[in-house]
């Protein structure tokens, strides 16, 4: 799983990146956030460990497989991470308002 967490980082979509730079070096609230990283079997795009707050970015493709992600966030959240979504392009387009986002839901975990 390892291998495969490294394979996603190397192969990061834009929005991912970008999310990336405003996230890493504790940037956002003093959280550290590590990215695609296995917390609970699932390779997830961003997370805070010690706030248990897992950030998805998803593309188009996601939203044909709603079913499988609805699981997926289940599983995640039965194991006490606390799952938000944002779409490529909103997170291109409003990085301020992500950022607005991910900040009340870490004040929420908190």
């Amino acid at each position: 799983m390892r291998a495969r967490a490294r394979q996603l980082r190397q192969r990061s979509t834009e929005a991912e990146k970008f999310l990336w730079s405003k996230l890493r070096a504790r940037q956002l609230d003093g959280v550290k956030f590590k990215r695609q990283v296995p917390p609970a079997g699932y390779i997830v795009d961003f997370v805070s460990l010690e706030r248990k707050l897992i950030i998805e970015v998803d593309g188009g493709q996601h939203s044909e497989r709603n079913r499988s992600d609805g699981e997926r966030t289940a599983a995640l959240e039965r194991c006490g991470y606390h799952v938000v979504r944002f779409w490529n392009n909103d997170v291109l387009t409003n990085i301020e308002g992500v950022l607005e986002a991910v900040l009340q839901e870490l004040h929420l975990t908190h």
